[in-house]
């Protein structure tokens, strides 16, 4: 039985300014028009998981939620719909602490997607921000939804209330446990790449010898130390929010570009011959992250730290080379710098694997079954 699922992501305030500087315009076009040339800068997971749902006979739709402009266009288009503003909109009171009001959404938000939901009538809500959506809020959706869905990657929310989630999906798979401890039903499910992108951005040619791609923040503390170490030791491009973090005389700010978001970080990767990953602190001794999969999809040689569950998803040292700490770092990329076809068989290994078992294709079909064990 088809499911409709309903997916909230709120993106990067940066990178909606960004976008709307770039494109003062598009604030002028239709709904669904603003939306496609937002999707276009394949940002996040753009349009990925719903049009990959819907391929598979599973009808996705994206609510990009704190995007005023977008939000406020599809209001102007559909408010016939329904009665008076003033009238038909139920007030959702905030209940987090102040300290974290930015970090969740606004009142308005959430009036304008209590109306999205009663229009497309999902089955499922599936938010990427689990800290972002009230409790409250999804208390009063719950009866007009068959599951309520939360996917985490990252630090949990000290003030988060998981009890209105029915599932959260999680790549980690150390937060299992954690959640099976607290009563929470969660079910492990890996990222991965979508290969349109291939297809979307012009061959590039590999002008990079070794880029960073990500953010510095204080969730990246391991990281931060590693990255100034390696940039002491050798040259490496680097881009990513938290710029300002950085040490102005240190070498790491010297090879600091400044952001790169959706098609401007892939086709960085595209232009680099190897592309350093290392995982967020929460992460532990698993890989998990996106940048595992956008970078072998790209078909640059990843060079990422080693984790005990790497082997279950590439095959190390033929798909992407692990290091251990930074001295093997060093060394391993000085190495694949100086063997060209080492390199290159290992990338193009790496890019093989991820277009075959890590496409978004073979993950919602995963998570659409993993949906209806819970429906």
């Amino acid at each position: 039985m088809p499911l409709k699922i309903l997916i909230i992501d709120p993106y990067y305030p940066t990178f909606l300014s960004s976008f709307y500087s770039k494109y003062p315009d598009a604030k002028n076009l239709t709904h669904q028009k603003q939306k496609q040339k937002l999707f276009k800068e394949l940002f996040g997971t753009a349009d990925f998981y719903s049009n990959a749902l819907t391929k598979i006979g599973h009808p996705g739709e994206d609510i990009i939620l704190n995007n005023e402009s977008l939000q406020k266009q599809w209001l102007k288009e559909n408010g016939s719909i329904f009665l008076s503003i003033k009238d038909r909109f139920q007030d959702f009171t905030i209940k987090h602490l102040p300290l974290v009001a930015g970090k969740i959404a606004q009142n308005w938000e959430l009036k304008i997607l209590d109306q999205q939901i009663k229009v497309f009538k999902p089955d499922v809500i599936y938010s990427h921000n689990i800290g972002y959506l009230d409790p409250g809020f999804l208390k009063t959706i719950k009866p007009r939804v068959k599951l309520i869905v939360g996917q985490i990657a990252c630090p949990i929310p000290f003030w988060q209330n998981f009890k209105p989630y029915d599932l959260i999906i999680t790549s980690f798979p150390h937060y299992l446990k954690k959640f099976k401890q607290k009563g929470i039903k969660a079910e492990y499910l890996p990222l991965c790449f979508e290969s349109s992108i291939l297809k979307q951005i012009p061959s590039q040619k590999r002008i990079y010898d070794f880029t960073f791609i990500g953010g510095i923040s204080r969730a990246h503390q391991q990281g931060f130390k590693l990255l100034n170490q390696l940039a002491d030791q050798v040259k490496i491009d680097v881009w990513g929010y938290g710029k300002e973090e950085l040490n102005p005389k240190s070498q790491l700010y010297k090879y600091h570009h400044g952001e790169a978001w959706g098609k401007d970080m892939y086709k960085l990767m595209l232009q680099s011959k190897i592309t350093l990953n290392r995982h967020i602190d929460v992460a532990k001794n698993y890989a998990n992250n996106t940048r595992l999969y956008e970078a072998t999809g790209c078909g640059t040689m990843l060079l990422t730290d080693q984790k005990n569950n790497l082997s279950d998803l590439f095959a190390v040292g033929k798909e992407v080379v692990a290091y251990t700490d930074i001295h093997d770092l060093v060394k391993k990329a000085n190495y694949y710098l100086n063997h060209n076809k080492e390199r290159q068989k290992i990338a193009k290994a790496g890019q093989k694997r991820t277009l075959k078992d890590h496409n978004y294709q073979v993950r919602m079909t995963q998570l659409v079954e993993i949906l209806q064990k819970y429906i």
